[in-house]
Parts: structure tokens; sequence; C-alpha cells
């Protein structure tokens, strides 16, 4: 099966899931033998308009691993045309031209929308402001199966910033493709998750939960996923970020009620919305969760590349 752009989680079916997770399965071998041509003569573009670490890393390695290269830039808000006042349109076209894929992060929700209009080459959304994530998703649901050995029938507790999180967003998007998934919500009243994921869920079936005791919920569910309050979301408005900062903590006290096979999830990076006593319980799955993100966009990109 090849893919063409990764702009949203809608888009995929779980035909399309399955067999993204089960390239996914293939590379870990590939990584621990070196590497693989299978990309070889094959250049990825990434343009990141925002900061990032795990998304423009891994994907980065992804490439590498698979033999391919890989053109850069970090900073491109600042550090490109765009600081000259080029559009990211233009931008777009003209990397197409020198490259087999972007992989574009933006500050604006639909940006990635916007450059796969005009782009001459496959498009994959590394995160598109407080719009969506669709390969951290897509990590978070492969991560889910591989921990608990389902995704049909689990309970997850998001936790934190679901108005801004774009990882939830894609995720709950996901979930939704599954059955007999319960979605419970506890969030600051500040950042409550929006109405159009809300509404997205119950047009399909899939019964949600608004909750403000962690505790509570955290004995009930399989997995807690967390998020960090994101301040650089909430521009001057800095009282309510106050609001939100540190209303909920992942500590011992949360593992004492968890269940013995419940995981704990946070697409990272923290700041001390989780206690560093938490790593090493065997729940703590954040950091087998950044790992999977390699394994997700090597699949990924031989399936965008290669088919």
């Amino acid at each position: 099966m090849k893919l063409q752009h990764i702009l949203k989680a809608q888009q995929f079916d779980l035909k399309v899931l399955d067999e993204i997770f089960e390239n996914a399965k293939t590379m870990p071998e590939i990584c621990q033998q070196g590497g693989t041509d299978l990309l070889k003569g094959k250049i990825m573009a990434t343009i990141f308009y925002e900061p990032s670490t795990r998304t423009r890393l891994s994907f980065e390695t992804a490439m590498i691993r698979l033999g391919g290269e890989l053109i850069s830039t970090e900073n491109a808000r600042e550090f490109s045309s765009t600081a000259k006042g080029e559009s990211l349109e233009d931008t777009t076209r003209i990397l197409g031209g020198y490259s087999d894929l972007i992989v574009l992060r933006h500050f604006e929700s639909g940006a990635a929308e916007r450059a796969a209009k005009v782009s001459p080459v496959p498009i994959i959304n590394a995160g598109d402001g407080p719009g969506q994530h669709p390969t951290q998703a897509l990590l978070d649901l492969y991560t889910i199966k591989n921990e608990l050995g389902k995704i049909e029938g689990i309970s997850i507790a998001m936790v934190g910033d679901l108005a801004y999180s774009r990882t939830v967003r894609s995720l709950s998007y996901l979930l939704a493709k599954y059955s007999g998934v319960k979605i419970y919500f506890v969030a600051p009243e500040v950042v409550k998750m929006h109405g159009d994921i809300k509404n997205h869920l119950t047009n399909n079936n899939v019964p949600f939960f608004e909750e403000t005791d962690l505790v509570k919920v955290a004995a009930e569910v399989d997995v807690i996923y967390q998020t960090r309050i994101q301040k650089e979301r909430f521009g001057e408005n800095l009282d309510d970020f106050e609001k939100a900062k540190d209303k909920y903590i992942i500590d011992k006290n949360i593992l004492k009620v968890m269940k013995k096979h419940a995981i704990v999830m946070h697409p990272l990076p923290r700041v001390n919305e989780i206690s560093v006593e938490v790593d090493e319980d065997k729940r703590a799955a954040y950091f087998r969760q950044a790992q999977n993100g390699l394994y997700i966009r090597m699949a990924l990109l031989k399936m965008i590349l290669v088919g």
C-alpha cells in the first residue's frame, strides 16, 4: 500500500492503520542491523516553524536508517525566507523541487493542508499549531497496542491541556475508529476539550466523560495520557496559564491507585506534570512511546516513498 500526503488522523481507516503497524514492527530489526538502503537516492526536506526535538530528529533518523538523505531547517520562522515575507505556498513549491517528500511543522492550524494543495511531492504534517499531529497519534496508538495488546475496549484518561494539545485531538480521532473505547477528559476549566472533538465522538458513538478528580479516574482506566500545559499557546493571557498549570500531576499517589496493567503516556516534553519518581515504574511508557515514534515514522516513509 502506498500512502500520499499525511495531513490528519481522520484520513486513516483500520486497514491502513494495521498495515502501518505491521510495517513498524519490522523497523527495530533494521535499526539493530545499522539500517538499510531501501530509500537510497531519496531526499526528505524537514521544515519546522516551531521548536521540536523528538518529531524532527526521529523523522531525520528514520530517513537516515532507511538509506535516504535530508535537507533541513529547524527554525524556519526566523531562519528561512519566511523572515523575508515568503509565503508557505511558495516555500513548499521550492522545497518540492529539491526533495521527494516534505515534513512540515507550522504554528497555524491547517498549514499542512495548504501546503499539500500546491506541493509537487507528499507532505507530512508534523504538527500544525493547536490543530493536529497525525504521526504522533499513530505512534500513540501503536504504543497502546504494544503495551496493552489491544485497542478495542480500552478506557483512557486524557489529562492536562486538552484545548491546545494537538496530540490528544488527533488521538481522539483515531480512537473513535475502534469499538468499545471509553474516554475521560480531565482538564482545568480554561483548557477543556473543544466541542468539535466531543461532537465527533458523539457522532461515532464513543462514550466520553468530563471529570475533575484525577485520582478517581486513574483507578478506572487502562491508559493515562498526560499532557503539558503549553504556556506558548496562551499568548498574553497568562492568568489562565497560572490557573491551569500544576493542576494535575502524576506521582506515586496516582501510581498507587492505578491498575497493575495500566500505563502512563506523555507526548513529551514534560515539565513537572509527571514526577521523575514515576520513571522507574514499569507502567511509565512515555520513553518507550518516544522510541516507537522512530519506528512509525520509518514505516510511513517506506509506505510513501516505496509502497
